[in-house]
């Protein structure tokens, strides 16, 4: 099997890799290729089928202490955390974690997330000549705000934390990688340290203070981790999902009529943006533990690095008919956006609530919002895990 490098596709792949998924899916569903992060080898599962199947399948570890030493990787997070670990280390940590991250409090903060999009959308709309960035707008201070809130940490520098967390998910070099996380990890430290100190009723007090009916806790590596990974997924995921809906919206009027006709149908409308064009490309890394075959291909063990490719998958024509098309309408039930298996997202709820109430206000108050930018001049986040626009260039009527 020859090896595709995906590093040498540059610019087109970033912006647009679904055209190359498919001839890959065409020719089976695994392939050897070359990561476009540092060129590391890794092995690519393209399609729905076998794809939801890695995502559940427990030979491939998200356990860094499996991975192969070979492997020309690094891992970025602060510490442990749920999405570094399998069963029974991951049972432990989701159970505490969703103890106190629970339905009742995501849904308490509906009204929070609504005030802030009204704020964000006044300072929006009083723009000079009716041009905003749309990212810098909306798309991340709604969700850094929402998680701030939610996490307790309302004096979080912003602008340091969305360079490190852009780095640390996306750099190509492994340096400029390693630089951000390591930043992030002693920012981050200090603030478990403060919040220890002066607790309070949000959802970082609760995790550093609650125990479970055995007396179980995290411990302070596994908070400094858990932190980490609520602050960095609690914002990278909406911060795209509201840019990508936007955008898809913005290039298929016929949809974004059919939508502002009907707002009953938001909820179906952020489903098929998170099908067509979702946040996360491909999932947080697997590693072999033992030899796995896929569709006639074996992946051997000793620690080999998979990616699924879950954009792949939600455009799979075998599951989903004509997935080129954006249709608000269509049936998403099974898409993969979030992940499958045990690892699917704890977050997801808060993340559609947050595109729902966002992107619904967003269309309300602006009744004549239009693409400020051809849609081939955007620039892209790099690597393969983010999927969206640096920058969403947005106009409207004053």
């Amino acid at each position: 099997m020859g090896i595709v490098d995906l590093a040498a596709l540059g610019e087109s792949f970033t912006r647009d890799p679904y055209p190359v998924y498919a001839r890959l899916r065409a020719e089976g569903p695994v392939h050897r290729i070359r990561m476009p992060e540092g060129g590391a080898p890794a092995w690519l599962v393209v399609g729905y089928e076998a794809g939801r199947a890695a995502l559940a399948d427990p030979r491939l570890s998200k356990d860094w202490g499996k991975a192969s030493p070979a492997l020309p990787l690094a891992a970025v997070s602060s510490g442990p955390h749920m999405l570094r670990a399998d069963p029974p280390d991951h049972t432990r940590l989701r159970k505490l974690i969703a103890r106190e991250f629970t339905a009742r409090r995501v849904a308490e903060l509906a009204p929070r997330v609504q005030r802030t999009t009204d704020t964000l959308l006044d300072r929006m709309l009083a723009a000079p000549e009716g041009r905003v960035d749309l990212v810098e707008a909306l798309s991340f201070p709604l969700p850094i705000s929402v998680i701030c809130e939610l996490i307790g940490v309302p004096d979080l520098d912003r602008a340091s934390f969305r360079t490190w967390s852009n780095d640390a998910l996306g750099a190509t070099d492994p340096e400029d990688r390693a630089v951000a996380a390591a930043a992030m990890a002693r920012y981050i430290v200090e603030l478990v340290d403060g919040k220890r100190r002066r607790p309070g009723r949000d959802l970082l007090s609760a995790l550093i203070h609650g125990s479970d009916e055995d007396g179980d806790r995290l411990s302070h590596e596994e908070l400094v981790g858990t932190t980490w990974l609520l602050l960095v997924a609690g914002h990278e995921t909406t911060v795209n999902l509201i840019s990508n809906g936007v955008l898809a919206l913005l290039t298929h009027p016929d949809q974004l009529a059919v939508l502002r006709a009907d707002f009953t149908l938001i909820d179906s409308a952020v489903e098929e943006m998170l099908r067509y064009d979702g946040p996360v490309e491909t999932p947080t890394f697997r590693f072999t533990t033992e030899p796995v075959t896929i569709g006639g291909t074996l992946i051997p063990a000793g620690g080999e690095l998979v990616l699924v490719a879950m954009a792949d998958a939600n455009h799979d024509p075998a599951r989903f008919p004509s997935p080129q098309r954006f249709d608000i309408s269509r049936d998403t039930r099974g898409h993969v956006a979030f992940g499958h298996g045990i690892h699917y997202c704890l977050g997801a709820p808060l993340a559609r609530l947050e595109a729902r109430i966002a992107i619904r206000t967003l269309l309300e108050r602006c009744a004549d919002l239009t693409l400020d930018i051809h849609p081939a001049a955007l620039t892209w986040r790099s690597g393969m895990l983010i999927r969206g626009p640096r920058s969403l260039p947005v106009r409207f009527k004053l």
